[in-house]
């Protein structure tokens, strides 16, 4: 990824290692990349962008959705997380947009979500865990067995994945301006084609056709 705007990918899992041991939060982190990527090509393409200005947006998305968490498992209470993280990542020179982004995705830090950017870190987070969670309840393990229908039924068994905020995956959708069925395809879509780096493959995956 380009570095020249102050981040690259590198950069983003180096520091994303230095604060995280958890392997289920680093699953977490790579889940949501996964997914805030896949949005920001999206956008890239909707503005036309080839070349390094492409790669600059992407890039972008990339490690905000890396970085969402990243000071999670040091600092966990809604006092530090995630204005702990920011605070460092101001000191390290990373973007203001990147880290307005990362302090939007909690509603308890009463920072708007203005940007695309920070609709699309809030409208994946939630989601990419709770696809993570329909993957694994699979005789398969893999994210390749995960259909639409099937994930909006398990949003509605209040006792399954009980952490994951169920309101804010369709609000996160709403802010997107995006049905949430659609929502939910695009990031399984997104998912499946990075299966391998997220062991969602499984036992015994669907191969493409």
């Amino acid at each position: 990824m380009p570095s020249q705007n102050g981040y690259s990918r590198e950069r983003a899992w180096s520091l994303l290692n230095e604060y995280t041991q958890s392997a289920s939060l680093l699953k977490h982190a790579l889940g949501v990349e996964t997914c805030v990527r896949a949005y920001g090509e999206r956008e890239a393409d909707a503005q036309g962008l080839t070349g390094e200005p492409r790669e600059d947006l992407v890039g972008k998305y990339a490690v905000t959705g890396l970085l969402h968490d990243f000071d999670y498992e040091k600092y966990p209470t809604p006092a530090e997380h995630p204005f702990v993280g920011t605070r460092i990542l101001a000191e390290q020179g990373w973007p203001e947009e990147i880290r307005t982004a990362i302090l939007g995705h909690a509603e308890y830090s009463g920072v708007p979500r203005e940007t695309h950017l920070a609709k699309t870190l809030f409208a994946c987070d939630e989601l990419a865990g709770f696809l993570t969670a329909c993957s694994l309840v699979k005789p398969t393990k893999s994210i390749h067995d995960v259909e639409t229908a099937g994930v909006r039924k398990k949003m509605k068994d209040k006792a399954f994945a009980k952490g994951v905020n169920r309101d804010d995956i369709i609000k996160g959708a709403e802010e997107l301006g995006i049905p949430l069925d659609e929502h939910i395809a695009f990031c399984i879509a997104a998912m499946q084609k990075n299966a391998e780096a997220l062991e969602l493959v499984g036992s015994s995956p669907n191969p493409p056709a």
